[in-house]
């Protein structure tokens, strides 16, 4: 029914069917790694170190033991996808170098992957004037004499014979 309708309305009907499109899933694949983390890598870092910084790596081979991949990709409608890629190569089963692209830093990722539009309002953080006014100041309590430590002759705490 719907395509005989659009079918009836020759010229129109391209432009309905040009303005409905189907919702595109954001799919985000892989390890992300940022600037931080990469700076944070020195050479002569064990295995263990390199993981707890960059967690574990998304390709490793049989063949390359000692190379380990770090790929991670963004793919969002009438964006380009985006992918980023880092290497990090080991000798002896101790860091020596790391290779790949410029890493965003945390903020940037986040910025990046923000779909809302508009900024969220930020509640003003301290209070004026006239709010503070709205409440009764504290009264200072004067402060509670202390007592008088205890004075006598108190029994030793472990028994003498043992």
């Amino acid at each position: 029914m719907l395509v005989a309708t659009l079918a009836g309305c020759a010229g129109s009907g391209n432009r309905v069917l040009n303005a409905v499109t189907p919702y595109t899933v954001e799919v985000v694949q892989g390890n992300f790694v940022s600037r931080e983390q990469v700076r944070a890598l020195q050479p002569g870092m064990s295995r263990q170190q390199v993981r707890e910084i960059l967690g574990t790596p998304l390709v490793t081979s049989v063949f390359h033991g000692d190379r380990w991949e770090y790929i991670f990709t963004i793919r969002r409608a009438n964006v380009e996808n985006q992918v980023r890629h880092l290497t990090v190569f080991f000798k002896d089963n101790v860091l020596d170098r790391h290779e790949g692209d410029e890493m965003p830093t945390e903020a940037e990722f986040v910025a990046s992957i923000s779909t809302r539009i508009d900024q969220p309002k930020v509640p003003p953080l301290e209070a004026t004037e006239a709010q503070l006014a709205r409440y009764p100041k504290a009264q200072a309590q004067p402060e509670a004499p202390q007592p008088e430590p205890p004075t006598g002759h108190y029994p030793p705490l472990e028994s003498s014979a043992r």
